[in-house]
C-alpha cells in the first residue's frame, strides 16, 4: 500500500509541476486584463490539457513551439523555447524544428523564431557546437514511398512549376525530411502542427499518414488536435477534424 501511495504521490507532483511550468509562460497582462482569460487558462488549458494523457509534456511543448512559431506570435516564444527545454527539447531540436519549418510556414517565420530563441540559448550557454551541423550524414531513403510521391507531384503540377516540383524533390524530401537530428516522428508531428496552425487541412492527409507511418498513434494525433485548439482555435482544429477522421478510417480498413 505504501509503494502505490508513493507512486500516486510522485505522479500527482509530476502533473502540478508540469502544470506549473507550463502557466509560466501566461503573461502576467492576461491576469490585470482578462482574470476570466486567466481562469480558462489555469484551469483548462495548464491544469488540464497540458497534463492529458495522450500526448507527452515533451511533445505538447514541441507542438505548441510549432504553433506559436507558425503564427508568428513571436511575443510570448522565448519562454516556450525555455518550456521546450525544460520538457525535454534539446537544443538541437529546437535548432532544427526552426529549419525544417521555414519550408512549412515561411522564412520570416523562421527567422522571427531563430531570433526569439537567441537569447534564451545564450542564457543557457548553448553554443554551436551544440545545434545541428549545416551538412550531417542523411538517414536513409525510402526510395519506393519516395518515387510513389514524386510520380504523384510530377504527373500533377510538372506543366505548372518544374522548379517547385524540382526543389521538393531536392531539398525537401531528399535532404531536409533525412536530416537525423529531429527524428521522422517528430519532424512530421511539427509539420502536422504547423498545418493544422496555418489552417492548411487540405496538405494534412500526406502528412498525418506519414506521421503514423513514422509512429505517431492515433491517440496522439487525437491530443494533438484537443492541444492545438487552444493555441490555433478551434475553427482551425475542427477544419482539421473530417481529415484526421478520413485518415484514421482509411488506416483502420
Amino acid at each position: 500500500m505504501k509503494s502505490i501511495l508513493t507512486a500516486a504521490g510522485l505522479a500527482l507532483m509530476a502533473t502540478t509541476a508540469a502544470a506549473q511550468d507550463a502557466a509560466g509562460t501566461l503573461p502576467a497582462a492576461v491576469g490585470r486584463v482578462a482574470p476570466a482569460l486567466e481562469a480558462y487558462a489555469k484551469d483548462d488549458l495548464f491544469g488540464a490539457e497540458w497534463n492529458g494523457a495522450g500526448l507527452s509534456k515533451r511533445d505538447r511543448a514541441l507542438v505548441t513551439f510549432a504553433a506559436l512559431m507558425t503564427r508568428h506570435e513571436t511575443g510570448n516564444l522565448a519562454s516556450h523555447v525555455s518550456l521546450a527545454l525544460d520538457s525535454g527539447v534539446t537544443p538541437a531540436e529546437i535548432s532544427e524544428t526552426i529549419t525544417h519549418l521555414a519550408f512549412y510556414t515561411g522564412w520570416g517565420n523562421a527567422t522571427a523564431a531563430a531570433e526569439a530563441a537567441a537569447p534564451v540559448f545564450e542564457e543557457r550557454e548553448i553554443t554551436i557546437e551544440d545545434l545541428p551541423a549545416s551538412d550531417p550524414d542523411l538517414l536513409p531513403l525510402n526510395e519506393e514511398a519516395e518515387a510513389a510521391r514524386e510520380n504523384l507531384v510530377r504527373g500533377n503540377y510538372a506543366d505548372v512549376s518544374m522548379g517547385v516540383v524540382d526543389n521538393t524533390r531536392e531539398l525537401l524530401f531528399r535532404d531536409l525530411w533525412l536530416r537525423p537530428d529531429l527524428a521522422p516522428r517528430d519532424r512530421s508531428l511539427v509539420t502536422v502542427a504547423a498545418l493544422i496552425a496555418a489552417g492548411q487541412p487540405e496538405q494534412m492527409t500526406f502528412h498525418l499518414n506519414r506521421a503514423m507511418d513514422n509512429g505517431l498513434t492515433q491517440e496522439e494525433a487525437g491530443a494533438m488536435l484537443s492541444h492545438l485548439a487552444f493555441y490555433a482555435g478551434w475553427p482551425k482544429v475542427f477544419s482539421a477534424l473530417p481529415v484526421a477522421k478520413a485518415v484514421f478510417e482509411k488506416r483502420a480498413q
